[in-house]
């Protein structure tokens, strides 16, 4: 996901600009990364690689004591055991915009710096919302198996049109904004829920997830993840939305009660789902694998080349800042 309210990020990095630190600190990475993207945190940090869950257990009591920074993710996370195993511990990045699944309290209590990567793939994630709701509405894949089979359009039921809908968005962040945006160039009504209204757009804000899922033709999930957003979306809310309506979830999993979602697909409650988000991550989600109105993708709406460069060089610049003794640009 991307910025979180008004804080910074990192659309244009200048971490070239500030000098690398004299001595490499050890940096721990705890998810997997390219070649060429090692290659570039190599030039400024002494590197210890542990994407898995066997090279995680070994790396913290193996190198703990040297570790200064650690760069992972909202789904990795870092553990509070973990950050007590790393007594030099004085960095904690991920690499995206999510943090659920780092022990933030933990770690603020310790001194430790939180960042994130707010900014670098905001564009990439709502592309790929407008993605999953055209190919979910418009039953893009099952149209693609049925020309394949020879399958000819009068065979098939006709899907309705997404321009002129009305488009809901729960979470009205960076991304949501930017669903929004895209939402517009197909002629779309767009409201949203938020923990508050933003006086500042022009879109209807409703003060509950109900209203909103009631008033909604498609609804986007654009929350974040975490205790207090879990099963936001559940058997009450996908009935407000209907047996018309589509829901698309491009958020975390743990937003969307997955059983509650299954059943209201089976009994034809509701029009179908677009998901690249599940709470079996990484397993796909079983309870929905034979159903015919979803559309399925691996956790992929945020990533893309330019994406990943952009993350990337938006740690380089907070870690750059860090150990020069600055503020990172882009804080938890």
């Amino acid at each position: 996901m991307g910025c979180v309210g008004d804080r910074g990020c990192c659309k244009n990095p200048q971490n070239q600009h500030l000098p690398a630190p004299p001595m490499k600190p050890l940096l721990l990475v705890l998810i997997p990364m390219s070649e060429h993207s090692l290659a570039q945190l190599h030039e400024r940090f002494e590197l210890q690689h542990a994407p898995t869950a066997a090279q995680r257990a070994d790396a913290i009591p193996t190198h703990g004591a040297r570790i200064q920074a650690v760069l992972t993710n909202g789904t990795t996370g870092l553990r509070a055991d973990e950050i007590d195993a790393m007594p030099q511990l004085g960095l904690a990045c991920a690499l995206g915009a999510g943090y659920e699944n780092l022990a933030l309290d933990h770690a603020r209590a310790r001194g430790i710096v939180l960042a994130n990567g707010a900014g670098t793939n905001d564009d990439c994630v709502a592309d790929h919302a407008l993605a999953l709701l055209l190919a979910t509405v418009r039953a893009i894949p099952q149209f693609d198996r049925a020309c394949r089979q020879g399958v000819w359009r009068d065979a098939l039921p006709m899907r309705p049109q997404l321009a002129h809908k009305r488009l809901g968005i729960l979470g009205l962040g960076t991304i949501g904004r930017k669903i929004a945006q895209r939402g517009l160039a197909f002629d779309l009504a767009v409201g949203y829920h938020n923990r508050s209204p933003r006086a500042e757009l022009p879109y209807r804000y409703f003060d509950t997830l109900q209203a909103l899922a009631q008033w909604s033709d498609v609804l986007v999930v654009a929350a974040p993840g975490g205790a207090g957003t879990k099963h936001l979306i559940d058997a009450a809310v996908l009935k407000a939305l209907g047996p018309n309506g589509f829901l698309v979830n491009i958020a975390r999993g743990s937003v969307v009660d997955t059983e509650a979602l299954a059943r209201a697909l089976r009994a034809g409650e509701l029009g179908g789902a677009g998901l690249d988000v599940y709470e079996s991550e990484p397993l796909p989600p079983a309870a929905l694998m034979e159903l015919p109105n979803v559309v399925l993708t691996p956790h992929v709406a945020g990533t893309s080349p330019e994406a990943a460069e952009a993350s990337l060089q938006c740690f380089l610049e907070n870690a750059a800042l860090h150990f020069a003794g600055q503020p990172v640009r882009t804080p938890i």
